[in-house]
């Protein structure tokens, strides 16, 4: 059989030890990779009224209940800058996190029907929702920039909005972490597609994204930064407005936590595909 033949035959083995992760061939089935993130976001808006207008529905009323309640009334500080876009600018990473998240979780249960037909890593079902999600969150990002024109007067641009792609890829590292363990539990315990909603509005509230992270004890700023997604919405803050410059020790801490559950969801995940079909 000659080389060129050979390329296109994969041979399916069970994985082997804890260092087999075979990431590249996830590269090898790039392709499959963007089908799925072309489907997912063809069907997310399919035979709807709104369309793609729900994707700045949601951040927009979110940012306006939010600049009512915490703005308005309880007067809660936002470090010198207008609350909507103070909120605003902190529901952009969240919402895409949030998104991403449930997308990841849900994506093996969801994507049986496939992995029962064919070979495929089964890294790109969740890896698909991630790229899937930019495509809301480029959408919202269009109103961000309407509404920093119109707050021109309160906002300085920096330097730091250079340092914006590295924060949005923190958070989708922190998706993908969390993603993996709950997509490999989920294949086993469907409780999790009914624990997620309640742990993710668990976990907005105990991120900083209706309020100022400086609102936090210093004595508790490390615990704080436990959170990953602290870091990710104090970095677009500073980001996009030139306020607040975050605490780059806490960044940190949030930085190495999400690589330590990233790393070990991969190897997690990796071990127990073998038995995904078996059991969804």
């Amino acid at each position: 059989m000659n080389s060129a033949a050979a390329e296109y035959i994969k041979v399916i083995e069970p994985s082997k030890g804890w260092l087999s992760l075979n990431l590249r061939d996830v590269w090898r089935y790039r392709e499959l990779l963007g089908l799925l993130v072309w489907r997912d976001t063809v069907v997310r808006y399919k035979q709807s009224v709104v369309g793609i207008g729900w994707a700045l529905i949601r951040p927009i009323v979110s940012m306006i209940v939010f600049s009512i309640i915490f703005g308005t009334l309880a007067r809660l500080p936002s470090d010198g800058v207008p609350y909507p876009i103070f909120t605003y600018v902190a529901l952009l990473p969240w919402n895409y996190f949030a998104g991403c998240l449930s997308g990841a979780s849900d994506s093996l249960v969801s994507g049986a029907h496939i992995m029962s037909k064919v070979y495929f890593p089964r890294l790109i079902l969740p890896l698909s929702k991630l790229f899937s999600g930019l495509v809301d969150f480029s959408i919202s990002f269009i109103v961000l920039i309407g509404m920093m024109i119109w707050y021109s007067d309160h906002i300085t641009v920096t330097w730091g909005v250079f340092w914006l792609p590295l924060f949005l890829f923190f958070a989708m590292l922190t998706a993908l972490a969390f993603g993996l363990w709950l997509t490999s539990f989920g294949v086993k315990y469907r409780d999790v597609s009914h624990l997620l909603p309640f742990i993710v509005q668990i976990w907005m509230y105990v991120t900083p994204v209706a309020y100022s992270a400086s609102l936090v004890p210093d004595q508790w700023r490390k615990v704080y930064a436990l959170n990953p997604m602290t870091g990710v919405i104090d970095g677009f803050r500073w980001a996009l407005t030139g306020r607040a410059q975050p605490d780059w020790t806490a960044m940190a801490i949030s930085a190495a936590v999400t690589l330590v559950i990233l790393i070990s969801g991969l190897y997690y995940f990796r071990q127990t595909e073998r038995t995904f079909v078996d059991i969804v």
